[in-house]
């Protein structure tokens, strides 16, 4: 090699090293910088949470008061309010399943059973519900934000938000062939049949004067509006987290701590914030279809998306998801890493289709376990569970689940 070569090769090695040693540099230092990026975010999502409040709102159109609330519970387990006289809103939720139920997909009209043990009777013509019942427990406050801003008016119900309040919601499931309303009655009947069976049962016709404070006051406002004070008297606002969340900082545990602290870092707190642990937003994520239904449920708008649902008592409202699809907590956490890893685990969804939300999840398998160590901090068994020993119309109390 001449001189001059040499020289020449000296200097571009010179170079190189350089070139390296400046982009090691710089993506050291971007490195850093993301991290910091990445604490800040920890942080600021640590407080986008908070207790449940420790009262309730109601409408002002629908203020509570005992005996509407009496009146509620037990047209709650009076299955008088469905087609066949033989389903009543508690048969899906009720109070031994966290007021839901270990199913799914729910059984409603023509079955028999409580929970996993609930079945068609034969014959049948009666679809099986194609959504997993959502638990009752604390929808007083659907709808409420990171700055505890809810308007009870307005709060979104099911998982399509297809109703808001309460008071829409407590009549969807009469109208609903598949759930309450069955063969016998239209949708345009049913609540007029509802009505009038009440109108024919003196202690109903009684108890509906005592709590709206005038005669002839059975209509299906009043019964939505009854059905909805009783709902919210169903909260559960003294778990392990909210204590911890109003200054106990021994309420939960270091590991607990470590778990709430992964949530959030690994971008669950995205979707999943506020006190009731959800942002109430429509989300397509691809969870997987249920093979009992004949066909694919396409969600909001058809669109495959789906309201967050809180996290609040999962304890008690297994199995998970809009169809039920995961039994365990674990089940869920391994299909959000899986798809946070670009894994797709529904044929009718594209990548290009799921939440932005999902590019940023970071989840691993080391995560896992600290975070249902979290999770379990936000059940409390502290709700109403008294069952009445009848009810007015004399049917089974809370339709036929024995």
């Amino acid at each position: 090699m001449t001189p001059v070569k040499y020289l020449f090769a000296i200097i571009i090695l010179s170079s190189i090293v350089f070139l390296n040693q400046c982009s090691n540099a710089d993506l050291e230092e971007t490195q850093i910088k993301n991290k910091q990026t990445n604490q800040r975010r920890i942080y600021k999502n640590l407080n986008i949470h908070d207790a449940l409040p420790k009262t309730v709102k109601a409408p002002k159109d629908n203020l509570p008061n005992s005996k509407k609330i009496a009146l509620g519970k037990l047209l709650f387990y009076d299955p008088i309010l469905s087609g066949d006289k033989d389903v009543a809103c508690a048969s899906c939720h009720h109070p031994l399943s966290g007021y839901t139920e270990y199913r799914d997909l729910s059984i409603g009209v023509n079955g028999k059973g409580l929970g996993s043990k609930r079945v068609f009777n034969q014959p049948n013509e009666i679809p099986i519900v194609k959504r997993n019942a959502q638990t009752i427990l604390n929808t007083a406050f659907n709808g409420i934000n990171t700055s505890n801003e809810y308007a009870p008016e307005n709060a979104p119900m099911f998982w399509d938000v297809r109703v808001k309040s309460l008071e829409q919601q407590a009549l969807e499931p009469i109208l609903a062939f598949e759930e309450m309303r069955g063969t016998h009655f239209s949708k345009t009947e049913i609540l007029d049949q509802v009505v009038n069976r009440l109108k024919d049962t003196p202690e109903y016709v009684a108890l509906f004067e005592d709590a709206f404070g005038k005669p002839a006051s059975i209509n299906e406002k009043n019964i939505a509006k009854s059905i909805a004070a009783f709902e919210r008297t169903l909260v559960t606002s003294k778990s392990r987290f909210d204590l911890y969340m109003q200054g106990d900082g021994n309420a939960m545990s270091l590991s607990e701590k470590d778990g709430f602290t992964a949530f959030n870092r690994v971008g669950c707190g995205n979707c999943h914030n506020g006190p009731m642990l959800s942002d109430y937003k429509s989300h397509v994520i691809g969870v997987p279809a249920n093979p009992k239904l004949p066909a694919f449920d396409t969600g909001i708008n058809e669109t495959y998306a789906f309201r967050t649902a809180s996290l609040r008592n999962l304890r008690f409202t297994a199995p998970y998801m809009h169809n039920g699809n995961f039994n365990t907590l674990k089940e869920v956490l391994e299909f959000y890493e899986d798809i946070g890893n670009g894994k797709n685990k529904h044929q009718e969804v594209n990548r290009e289709q799921l939440d932005p939300f999902i590019d940023e999840l970071e989840l691993t398998v080391r995560d896992i376990g600290p975070i249902i160590s979290f999770l379990n901090t936000l059940n409390d068994s502290n709700f109403d569970k008294e069952i009445p020993e009848s009810v007015p119309s004399g049917l089974p109390v809370g339709g036929n689940i024995n």
